[in-house]
């Protein structure tokens, strides 16, 4: 070093830190030799704490404030160094100023997932992340237990131990939380206020609180995530055999804009859908059991089936009336008989399932065969026949 830099050293008589770092927890004062004059001023802002070590030992802790170095301020420095009556020559120290504002912005989160039972959906594995700030409450404490001689010590030297630390106890904060994972958003603060109290601590030791713990964010597995947004889609939309109804309405409004080609089949195949639902609905509601829907035609027409023809239908019953009294039922046959007899005439009044009203038998077509080659009725007996009569 040279003679100027030695000198510049001997002549600097104030200690004082300007953080424009952001993230220094603790920071070493530079001098040459550790030596500090007497009489030197000592300037510790608001947010920091100024602590002197001497022969490896802790000594005086200075709060925010400006100090004149001299013995009834050092008494623990004067002690050991062993200074009855004042010193009036430079004397060896180190300096290291803390950090005592809160340390914010600073991020954790988990690696590997957090394995939850949950009492509804069972086993589950979870990531959850957030932000937390830092505040050292006990800078001797801090000194001994992380520092030691680290000129500089900055928040990146402490994040991986704390994120570890916070993944241990995210578990168990969870669990003592007792509320479903679906739930959690909901119950973040109240879980992040347990986490900042349980890490507050264990990192008393180290003289270190943990003023603010947010959990942001809690998330699933992607499998899981789908799984929940299929189950939000059903309760979206509801009762299932309304909604079926409404897309059907909607496909045949559909097609009723779009007449021709597919549009006709989509609203034909819709209506019958519809047709087939209200039909069950309209059942259920009786009391009865809903007939099977009709099958689909097919589209291609059925190949006939090998076999006899089907039996011909069974013939309507005839009904007559003689005397005014309604007779039967016959068939054809029964009714050709009673032609042949003389008891049903052209003019005897017949009826038949699917006739309007009774009509004589002699203008039923179906009937005409039976007079054909009937003979008109026999004159009266002893009356004239031939030319003669008359």
């Amino acid at each position: 070093m040279s003679f100027m830099e030695k000198l510049r050293g001997q002549l600097i008589d104030i200690i004082e830190f300007l953080d424009e770092s952001r993230d220094t927890i603790v920071w070493r004062f530079p001098r040459q030799g550790n030596e500090i004059k007497n009489q030197a001023k000592l300037v510790v802002r608001e947010g920091q704490s100024a602590v002197f070590v001497s022969e490896g030992r802790l000594a005086d802790v200075f709060g925010p404030g400006t100090y004149t170095l001299e013995t009834k301020n050092l008494p623990i420095l004067s002690t050991i160094q062993g200074w009855k009556y004042g010193f009036s020559s430079p004397f060896k120290a180190e300096v290291y100023f803390v950090a005592t504002r809160q340390l914010t912005d600073l991020t954790w989160g988990t690696q590997n997932p957090v394995i939850l039972r949950d009492p509804e959906l069972g086993a589950v594995r979870i990531r959850a992340f957030g932000t937390y700030a830092l505040q050292v409450v006990d800078p001797s404490a801090l000194l001994r237990q992380l520092v030691g001689t680290d000129p500089q010590f900055r928040t990146d030297e402490i994040g991986d131990y704390f994120r570890r630390l916070v993944v241990g106890q995210l578990g168990p904060a969870l669990a003592e939380a007792g509320v479903a994972a679906i739930d959690l958003a909901a119950n973040q603060r109240e879980i992040a206020t347990r986490l900042a109290g349980q890490l507050s601590e264990d990192l008393s030791e180290y003289g270190i609180a943990v003023p603010r713990f947010v959990l942001e964010n809690v998330s699933f597995p992607p499998e899981v995530e789908a799984a929940l947004d299929k189950r939000t889609q059903m309760a979206v939309v509801g009762n299932l055999d309304q909604y079926t109804k409404f897309q059907a309405a909607n496909a045949i409004e559909t097609a009723a804009a779009n007449p021709g080609g597919a549009g006709d089949g989509l609203g034909l195949g819709a209506g019958m859908g519809l047709g087939a639902a209200m039909g069950q609905q309209l059942a259920l509601s009786l009391g009865r059991a809903a007939p099977a829907p009709a099958a689909a035609p097919s589209a291609q027409p059925a190949a006939p089936a090998a076999g006899p023809p089907p039996l011909p239908a069974a013939e309507s019953p005839w009904y007559w009336a003689v005397g005014g009294t309604q007779a039967g039922p016959g068939t054809t046959a029964d009714l050709a008989g009673r032609v042949r007899s003389g008891e049903v005439t052209r003019a005897s009044l017949v009826w038949q399932q699917g006739m309007a009203a009774w009509t004589a038998a002699g203008e039923v077509p179906a009937l005409a065969s039976l007079f054909a080659a009937t003979p008109p009725p026999l004159p009266p007996t002893g009356a004239p026949t031939g030319p003669l009569a008359g």
